[in-house]
């Protein structure tokens, strides 16, 4: 099977690697150019893109509208110990868009990348 791929356009690619190496065990496969980098997280790859970036990834569409950090799409990472990971993320002063949650397989948080991409940190319910 083929890795999954998500595209993120980020701010800064530095801070972006930074934050996801120091903080979600990513490492960076590949940082080609300034405004480019792939990390990789087992089977994912994060592609970075700055949102000034040369490449197709940050190009205009027809409407003139161009790529932004932010919205809801997320990646999601599953963790055996939410609220102790919430605890260590918020001391190093990392930005959540809400409190956990509880649903019907788990339990959730959404954490902000530098750049307002969320990532939903997952721990399911035990079996």
């Amino acid at each position: 099977m083929a890795p999954i791929r998500v595209r993120y356009i980020v701010d800064d690619v530095d801070a972006t690697i930074a934050f996801y190496t120091q903080h979600l065990d990513f490492i960076v496969k590949m940082h080609p150019a300034p405004s480019f980098a792939v990390l990789q997280r087992g089977d994912l790859n994060l592609l970075v893109n700055a949102k000034n970036g040369q490449g197709g990834a940050t190009q205009a569409m027809p409407d003139g509208r161009k790529p932004e950090p932010g919205g809801w799409n997320r990646i999601q990472i599953e963790v055996d110990d939410l609220d102790g990971i919430v605890e260590t993320l918020r001391k190093a002063g990392l930005r959540f868009r809400n409190d956990i949650v509880t649903g019907f397989g788990g339990k959730q948080i959404l954490l902000d990348d530098p750049a307002g991409n969320p990532i939903e940190l997952f721990e399911p319910s035990s079996k």
